[in-house]
Formats: structure tokens, C-alpha cells, sequence
């Protein structure tokens, strides 16, 4: 009869959601995203996004949380415990707190701010093509108006990838570090 404890255990869950959150980060930055803006015209890919950025900063901000709360303390006495006292835990400060704060932050800013006024840039940049018959992406000239939105879209773009960017690394950081405790 096989051992069923492994279910009680929080360690499964904690690889199956830093698996989860890696791959997410993985696809999305670097296969997903790019294929999509190659193959989609512009409007369909921008509606797009805008479905799929969502569920992804609210993945890649819960996903962290989930590790913090699985996290698999040491099985002798002497090291850290399990769950949000194993994170929190002085000896794990640079090897775990640090990297999924770093990966929490992140993304709940993408969630909670450039995610949003990204969209709300998007929804103004669609009014203004309206009001200036030409759409953004057409050849220039564009109007003041048109070309204070697009500078919009593109720093909060450029900041948002950013962010994503290094709560990624994290992710990476973060990994090395699990895979420490594999040996």
C-alpha cells in the first residue's frame, strides 16, 4: 500500500505552484505574448491582452502568496518550520522571503496599477482615433493629443515589462534556492 502522508505534506503543492508560476511567467513573457503580437492585428491582440493580463498578474501576485504559505521547513528539529514561519525565519531572509516578496510585489503593482492604467490609456488612445479619424499606429503625423497617449502606453509598457522582468529573476533567484535543498 503506497504512502498517502505525502498528500498532508506541504511540499508537492509548493513545487506545483512555483512549477505553475514559473512556466506562467515563461510562456507569457516569451512565447505567448511575442507569437500573439506576430500573428494577431493590432486590435484583436490589444483585446486580447487585455483578457489575459488579469488572470496573469492575479496568477503571478497569488502564486507567491501560495509559496509563502507551503513553504516545506526542514524535517529535523533544527531547521526552519514549514509554512509562513519557515519564510519569515531569520536563516531563509536572502534565500526565500526576499525573492517571493520581490515576486509578490511585482506583480500585485502590475495587478493593481500599470495593468489597469495601461487599459485605461488604451480605452482613451481608442477615443482619440475616433476623434482624429486616423489610428494610432497609422504613419505620422499625430495629433498632440494622439502623441501624449502613445508616450503613455509606451512608459507604462516599458515599466510594466520591466517589473515583469525582475519578478521573473526572482522566480529564477528564487528556484536556485529551492533547488539548493534538493540535495
Amino acid at each position: 500500500m503506497p504512502d498517502l502522508s505525502i498528500f498532508k505534506s506541504p511540499a508537492p503543492y509548493h513545487i506545483i505552484a512555483y512549477g505553475t508560476l514559473l512556466g506562467t511567467e515563461f510562456f507569457q513573457s516569451f512565447v505567448g505574448g511575442i507569437v500573439t503580437y506576430q500573428v494577431l492585428p493590432r486590435p484583436q491582440f490589444s483585446q486580447l491582452q487585455q483578457k489575459l493580463f488579469p488572470v496573469y498578474f492575479g496568477l503571478q501576485t497569488a502564486l507567491p502568496a501560495i509559496l509563502a504559505l507551503t513553504y516545506p521547513g526542514s524535517r529535523t528539529s533544527l531547521g526552519p518550520a514549514s509554512g509562513l514561519l519557515g519564510t519569515f525565519a531569520e536563516v531563509n531572509r536572502w534565500t526565500v522571503l526576499a525573492p517571493l516578496a520581490t515576486m509578490f510585489v511585482t506583480s500585485a503593482f502590475n495587478l493593481v496599477y500599470c495593468g489597469p492604467e495601461t487599459t485605461r490609456v488604451m480605452r482613451k488612445r481608442k477615443h482619440q482615433e475616433t476623434r482624429d479619424g486616423k489610428k494610432y499606429y497609422d504613419p505620422a503625423p499625430h495629433s498632440t493629443e494622439m502623441q501624449q497617449l502613445n508616450k503613455s502606453f509606451s512608459i507604462l509598457h516599458g515599466v510594466s515589462s520591466l517589473v515583469n522582468l525582475v519578478g521573473y529573476i526572482a522566480t529564477i533567484w528564487y528556484g536556485f534556492s529551492l533547488a539548493e535543498r534538493l540535495h
